[in-house]
């Protein structure tokens, strides 16, 4: 008798889709973006549905599925697209995937762009976390980035967010901007902690290529001060924990079990599909990206065509010294065992102070010190 192994079916848990849309470009946002184009934007939102078939038949001949856990809509401004529009996208996605699994679903909004009617379309279909780009509470320091909206609106849009239903809020905040005294920051942390949402990216501005902020940089208009960010850095985590916010990754803080599960899906290494242009997937040992324009995505995708114009395999050995690397980015840091291969640079880390074993012993993690120069020492597994 001839006997057949039953092969199980992996799951894909996780799900990104980008929406290139922005009501402005922002001077120092380095993500794929363009202003938005009424003429252009129902046949994006066909070709992100079409390119789900054609994604999910290719997983399917991998006897992979796709069944997530976690969604997330990035950009771009997702929510620069009409209710309508998100009602067609979230509508054909709901048709389309096995929803049973589903524990966060995340949509990124710009205060400009929140309406009640908007939210409680969102909450309807399913969408249970959002995370607003607020910024800054700083009239000028609004103007300085290119924001769009007021801290008033930022207020009024966090209001009906909450009006509508939602219990997950997340806002991102930025420090180090060009002109921004320490008192700044501290009035727009505290403001921030006082609406009280359950979450709270704290980023540290940075220069990226290809921006008009890099542009600036380098001709001197802005300059970076390491040593003040690094004061900044250690200024923010002391006063979002003592407010009740654990710093579970170095710039992202929240209230207990509020952390955000699609983030740490990609911190602890799991595989997910990207959809919409410049969209990275890595699954297995291929990791690929859309193409970062949205007319030739919407062209390909129409032809039938696949829309992927960056592909590389990505070895087990690459996948776990990435997991090294952004792992010890969380509170949780690495399994020490998973480090042996690494044991001097270890030693040496924890001589200089860089990273501490946890109570247990089995773990490893970055210390406040590590923390400051964290992407230095990821160099050590990825480098």
């Amino acid at each position: 008798m001839i006997s057949s192994a039953v092969v199980a079916t992996a799951a894909v848990e996780h799900l990104y889709v980008h929406i290139p849309f922005c009501p402005k470009v922002c001077p120092y946002c380095a993500f794929y973006k363009e202003a938005s184009e009424r003429n252009k934007t129902q046949a994006f939102l066909e070709a992100v549905l079409r390119e789900l078939t054609m994604q999910t038949a290719m997983l399917a001949a991998e006897n992979r599925v796709l069944r997530p856990r976690t969604i997330f809509f990035g950009g771009g401004t997702p929510s620069a697209l009409s209710t309508a529009q998100l009602e067609f996208l979230l509508g054909g996605l709901r048709a389309a995937l096995d929803l049973s699994q589903l524990v966060e679903w995340t949509l990124e909004m710009n205060p400009a762009t929140v309406s009640l009617e908007k939210a409680r379309a969102l909450r309807a279909l399913g969408v249970n976390r959002i995370s607003m780009g607020v910024q800054s509470w700083e009239p000028e320091l609004l103007l300085t980035l290119g924001r769009v909206h007021t801290a008033g609106q930022a207020r009024r849009s966090y209001e009906i967010l909450r009006e509508a239903g939602f219990e997950n809020i997340n806002l991102d905040l930025i420090f180090g901007i060009p002109g921004q005294s320490p008192a700044q920051w501290q009035r727009s942390l505290e403001r921030t902690i006082q609406l009280g949402p359950e979450h709270i990216s704290a980023y540290n501005l940075t220069y990226e290529e290809d921006t008009e902020f890099f542009r600036r940089f380098s001709r001197g208009e802005f300059i970076q001060d390491d040593e003040a960010d690094a004061a900044l850095f250690e200024f923010t985590t002391d006063t979002l924990q003592a407010a009740g916010y654990a710093a579970y990754e170095i710039s992202n803080f929240a209230r207990p079990g509020r952390e955000c599960a699609h983030n740490l899906a990609y911190w602890q290494g799991a595989d997910y599909l990207g959809l919409g242009p410049s969209a990275f997937s890595t699954i297995g040992e291929r990791r690929w990206a859309g193409v970062r324009d949205t007319a030739a995505y919407i062209a390909r995708i129409a032809a039938g065509e696949s829309a992927t114009d960056f592909r590389e395999h990505v070895p087990p050995a690459t996948r776990l010294a990435e997991r090294i690397a952004f792992g010890l980015r969380t509170n949780r840091g690495v399994a020490l065992e998973t480090l042996t291969p690494w044991r001097d640079d270890v030693a040496a880390h924890q001589e200089h102070g860089l990273l501490a074993t946890s109570a247990d012993g089995r773990r490893v993690l970055l210390t406040r010190k590590g923390r400051l120069v964290a992407d230095a020492v990821a160099l050590t597994f990825v480098g």
